[in-house]
């Protein structure tokens, strides 16, 4: 009987020790907030913010351009013959589109260069969390900043040293 005990608690006790071996370990980090603090995002946000004040300006000039032309038009509307004024119309329907399209194309250009000048910072952030999560053992890093409840270790500072910020 001592010895089925024995067996039994031996056997509890192996079981248990695995069961713990067995838990992931979990770590946590605000992607985001290193983002916003990585130098390099800091640089990118420069750029980006040069280009859509370039696009911004070359739309102003095209709308103040628009919104003269309009009150010259309106106001030699009274004067000129029928054909003028339809002809007009057309031009401020062609011009109203070429404005239209501008914008979307700026936008448009302004994500693709967003892309092409953050995927990098993005990826060298991952690539960091990532040695540093294996270095330190975990088998999960999670982003904290869809966690509701973020307990456990987190990385931010270890990631930071790593990024060399």
């Amino acid at each position: 009987m001592k010895q089925i005990k024995t067996l039994l608690i031996a056997a509890v006790m192996f079981f248990g020790a695995s069961t713990m071996n067995a838990q992931t370990k979990t770590a946590h980090i605000d992607v985001n907030d290193l983002l916003a603090k990585m130098p390099e995002m800091t640089s990118a946000k420069a750029q980006l913010d040069k280009l859509s004040k370039t696009f911004d300006a070359e739309y102003g000039t095209m709308v103040t351009e628009y919104q003269t032309k309009m009150k010259k038009y309106e106001g030699e509307a009274a004067t000129a013959t029928e054909a003028v004024n339809e002809t007009r119309a057309k031009e401020m329907q062609d011009m109203g589109q070429r404005i239209q399209q501008y914008r979307d194309t700026a936008q448009k250009q302004l994500q693709e260069k967003e892309m092409e000048i953050v995927k990098p910072i993005m990826d060298k952030a991952k690539a960091a969390i990532v040695k540093v999560g294996k270095a330190k053992g975990f088998q999960y890093v999670m982003d904290s900043a869809s966690l509701i409840l973020a307990d456990g270790p987190n990385l931010f500072e270890d990631v930071k040293k790593e990024l060399k910020f």
